[in-house]
């Protein structure tokens, strides 16, 4: 199973599948779609209403990265349940910590 990040020169993207109104905020490991596609799954107290669960899970993965929130963009889903996330940053580094949150 490949991981659901991807590394660039100067930055990762990852891929996330959200939970809105999930009851805490946390991640729930990661998971592949029936497409085979893989996705870290996030869980968020936030509603789905005005970007709030978007900048819950930017929060999160700021605070879980430790990086700046202004360093994590949405770059697709805005709207959707699946998501994709470029965070700025050393793509090595980024990967090792996301490698310990996924379980």
């Amino acid at each position: 199973m490949s991981p659901p990040w991807k590394l660039f020169a100067d930055h990762l993207r990852l891929t996330v599948r959200l939970t809105p109104n999930g009851g805490r905020d946390a991640f729930d490991g990661i998971e592949t779609g029936s497409e085979g596609e893989t996705y870290l799954k996030a869980r968020v107290t936030a509603i789905p209403e005005k970007g709030k669960a978007n900048k819950a899970l930017i929060a999160l993965v700021s605070k879980s990265l430790g990086v700046a929130k202004s360093s994590i963009t949405l770059v697709s889903g805005e709207t959707a349940r699946k998501k994709i996330l470029r965070i700025e940053g050393d793509p090595e580094d980024l990967a090792k910590k996301l490698e310990t949150l996924s379980g």
